[in-house]
């Protein structure tokens, strides 16, 4: 029985012992927050418990790094609709300790897209396309300086209101640890 297989006998159960009431809530978060976290397995529930927070009170947009790579991607596009359309009033950061994307070398997971079948022409296509494949594949060296480079490119993004609080922290993926990087009530800016 494959994976998929799997969840769907799972879900069939699911369903019929009503087990979804207990997180029936509104789109609407509750405590007006949306956070952008890494998408590392050791803080799926580790995060909103260390955070105090429950299913129905915040939105939660995950990235590897928990990096906006793009001022204009989907992790922005995500954070503005829960800004504008979902009412959320502040955006947190949270990057973590022991971050793969810290490692990441784009060399090396490119040789691992060939063993996998990508052809040298698929590469040709994307660097004449004008994509640099090395920048985009990067993770980063420090995680609390890619913390505050997100915390940043929100921050001043042309669509974000100015008054909105944009902070920036840090997990321990083990004990679930919070550590400030950036204060978001500092950044904010009433005037406008």
């Amino acid at each position: 029985m494959s994976i998929i297989d799997d969840i769907l006998a799972y879900n069939r159960v699911f369903i019929e012992n009503k087990e979804y009431e207990k997180f029936q809530t509104t789109k609407f978060p509750d405590k007006r927050l949306v956070v952008l976290s890494c998408m590392d397995t050791r803080l799926e529930e580790l995060l909103p418990k260390a955070m105090n927070l429950r299913n129905g009170d915040f939105k939660h947009v995950k990235s590897a790094g928990a990096v906006v790579s793009h001022p204009f991607g989907s992790i922005m596009r995500s954070i503005l609709v829960a800004i504008y359309e979902l009412n959320a009033e502040e955006v947190v950061i949270v990057g973590h300790y022991d971050c793969g994307m810290s490692v990441i070398n784009a060399d090396r997971m490119m040789a691992k897209m060939k063993e996998k079948g990508i052809s040298e022409e698929t590469f040709s296509i994307i660097k004449n396309s004008g994509l640099r494949l090395h920048s985009w594949l990067r993770g980063f060296d420090c995680v609390e300086d890619s913390v505050k480079q997100s915390v940043e490119i929100i921050k001043n993004h042309p669509l974000l209101p100015k008054q909105v609080p944009v902070h920036g922290l840090l997990i321990d993926p083990t004990t679930g640890r919070l550590d400030r990087v950036v204060d978001g009530y500092e950044l904010a800016n009433p005037a406008k």
